[in-house]
């Protein structure tokens, strides 16, 4: 906060008076009016930054949030799911990952974790093949490609854990094939059966007719990527927690158990 700021708060707001304002109204005050003060040199901060990028950059995606970074004099800078930094000019940026060494976090991966979190009982489930086994009482979240071997390996374990839905995007990432299989997939009389057959024992689905809607594989690669989904399987818990890869099955019951303690 700069002086000049700062003359525009009450002199019975300066921080040796403050503890003597008498009323619980006036305190409030003061911290609303202290706020406000502060605020000013960081909006104004981050209109510079936005300018200078904008015309020194002219190609870089529209920037959506500026805000301060852990690191003095330097700014993170969001534009959709990706983040970068620039110091308080903009006249420097880097990409990459900014580390936290004595808390040992990476800082840059916690923040795109957060902006790229699954909020799960808002997941559209209509666009996934269903699984239920047991009484179907926990929730799984899948992104899978139909020429995956990781995939299909993954597929064979999930059919070991008890009293769990498992829900499967199919994702196909992996070429035009990739495509035609989720298509004859989607479109199967059963799904369900269509994947578990193709995945488990290698039995392709019958050529999907041209008038099925597959629809759902489109907005399944749009959420996929809004979520920076990069790779299959990937795997979200009922918590919104993700694990990247087929991680063994134990420990995809570990964290269905833990998953469920938080709900």
């Amino acid at each position: 906060m700069k002086t000049s700021d700062l003359r525009k708060v009450p002199l019975w707001c300066d921080r040796a008076a403050f503890p003597r304002a008498r009323t619980a109204l006036a305190q409030g005050l003061c911290a609303a009016l202290l706020l406000v003060a502060a605020s000013v040199p960081v909006a104004a901060q981050e209109a510079v930054i936005r300018k200078n990028l904008a015309e020194r950059l002219p190609s870089l995606p529209k920037i959506d949030e500026v805000t301060r970074s852990p690191v003095p004099g330097w700014w993170e800078v969001r534009a959709g799911t990706d983040i970068f930094y620039t110091d308080e000019q903009g006249q420097y940026v880097f990409t990459g990952e900014l580390l936290d060494t004595a808390r040992r976090v990476n800082l840059t991966r916690e923040r795109i974790d957060k902006l790229t979190a699954f909020d799960v009982p808002k997941l559209p489930l209509k666009d996934a093949i269903t699984i239920r086994q047991g009484n179907g009482a926990r929730k799984l979240i899948v992104f899978a490609d139909p020429n995956c071997g990781y995939c299909k390996r993954f597929e064979r374990d999930l059919m070991a854990l008890k009293n769990v839905t498992i829900h499967t995007y199919l994702y196909p990432i992996l070429g035009p094939d990739s495509t035609a299989k989720s298509r004859n997939i989607w479109c199967a009389r059963d799904p369900a059966k269509a994947w578990r057959d193709w995945m488990v024992s290698g039995t392709q689905a019958p050529p999907a007719p041209a008038q099925c809607d597959t629809g759902a594989l489109e907005r399944n690669m749009e959420l996929g990527r809004r979520h920076r989904v990069q790779g299959t399987p990937a795997v979200v818990f009922e918590d919104g927690s993700r694990a990247p890869g087929a991680i063994p099955v134990d420990e995809v019951e570990r964290r269905l158990v833990a998953a469920a303690g938080k709900n």
